[in-house]
């Protein structure tokens, strides 16, 4: 069947005048199934198998699958369907309309990376299920801004798709085969409260977090010397004390505080081991002041991934490039992905510099090129099948 999926125009507009903000904000937080649904019927009209996969606990989202022929292996084309939280005054254009103005596409989503949805799909147009090889995917998933639902869902489910997949997120085009993990960690310390006259009244926690946060930054200073990895720019794991908060009056003595951290860290590191490690540190402290603490996680923890050097999708995205593959500090699905027996390239024609902020936008020089590599990716691992057959993902 030949595609019948829009022109390449409307579909962007389609999906950046979907409004589908995640957030873990209940507030700001919105259903991604608008955008699930036009790209359903878009798959569909192109001549691929569509199925709509509900995410348990979130009735309001889906991800999406839309196969291209059948068999083992295969290759995943891979974006996700929300945004982040916007701020309108901001914008010098309407954030969910499609805007062409100075060489660019604005609008939010046009980077991160409703766009790349898009761009997969007419990539594959005139494609055939008959001239494949090996089955194309182009997978669309949930709330990958806010607590990765979606690709969790996935990897829970334990049902194998692609042997190899391309996440679009923003690289400006050049590829990346690994990032950090990131996790974001709760630290409180429960003292005692009293008169601020006389110290002996309370137990000051606003003062055990003082020393905790010294001893947490003493092992940020470890870890610096301990762990290397060249590929990145900030070529060790990171440390941020990013909000803390303690009592609520300057004559209490502060009874509770709270500090949250956020911790990136390096292909290779446990962030269990590492959250046991926090909290090892955080009760020597607490107990010897004698203060009740507890480290728990803000959110589930986004564990570090690094495809192999010689990975045929990695080499195949140098060949295709001309670019060596490089790392990131953003976290992305990939490790999700890689549960479930894919490896994955992320490449995608954004820029993360202007993701998650006003006018967003995307390069128009970018479409060109962006298609003609998806096009490179669909010959190679689809119509030519450059995978060897003990490389293919035979599970049923």
């Amino acid at each position: 069947m030949s595609s019948q999926a829009p022109a390449l125009i409307p579909m962007l507009q389609g999906l950046i005048g979907s409004l589908s903000v995640s957030s873990i904000t209940p507030a700001y937080d919105h259903s991604n199934r608008p955008v699930i649904d036009r790209l359903a019927g878009w798959l569909a009209a192109a001549g691929f198998r569509v199925e709509v996969l509900p995410i348990p606990g979130h009735p309001d989202k889906a991800n999406l699958l839309g196969t291209l022929g059948r068999g083992p292996g295969g290759l995943v084309l891979s974006g996700h369907t929300d945004t982040v939280p916007f701020n309108e005054p901001l914008w010098s254009h309407d954030p969910l309309k499609l805007t062409e103005s100075q060489g660019r596409y604005y609008g939010l989503g046009t980077a991160d990376m409703k766009s790349f949805l898009a761009l997969a799909i007419e990539a594959a147009r005139g494609l055939r299920a008959a001239d494949l090889k090996q089955p194309l995917m182009i997978l669309a998933t949930a709330d990958e801004e806010s607590a990765m639902h979606g690709a969790r869902a996935l990897a829970e489910a334990g049902r194998p798709l692609g042997r190899y997949a391309i996440i679009g997120e923003p690289t400006g085009l050049k590829p990346v085969r690994t990032h950090k993990g990131v996790m974001g960690e709760a630290v409180r310390l429960i003292g005692r409260s009293g008169h601020a006259s006389d110290p002996s009244l309370g137990n000051n926690a606003l003062e055990g977090m003082h020393e905790a946060l010294t001893a947490i930054l003493a092992w940020r200073d470890e870890l610096v010397h301990s762990h290397r990895h060249p590929a990145f720019a900030v070529p060790y794991p990171t440390i941020n004390p990013g909000h803390i908060h303690g009592g609520d009056n300057p004559n209490r003595i502060c009874g509770d505080c709270e500090l949250h951290l956020d911790l990136r860290v390096l292909p290779g590191m446990d962030p269990a081991d590492l959250r046991a490690e926090l909290a090892r540190r955080v009760a020597e402290v607490a107990e010897r002041r004698g203060l009740t603490w507890s480290v728990e996680p803000l959110f589930r923890s986004i564990p570090p991934v690094e495809t192999p050097a010689d990975s045929l999708i990695v080499r195949a995205g140098e060949a295709l490039t001309g670019h060596a593959a490089g790392a990131v500090s953003f976290g992305t699905e990939a490790p999700f992905f890689d549960r479930l027996g894919m490896e994955t390239l992320i490449l995608g024609p954004g820029d993360i510099a202007v993701a998650h902020q006003p006018d967003e936008f995307l390069e128009l020089a970018r479409i060109p090129p962006t298609l003609e590599l998806l096009r490179g990716f669909i010959r190679r691992f689809c119509l030519d099948a450059m995978i060897p057959p003990e490389k293919a993902n035979n599970d049923p």
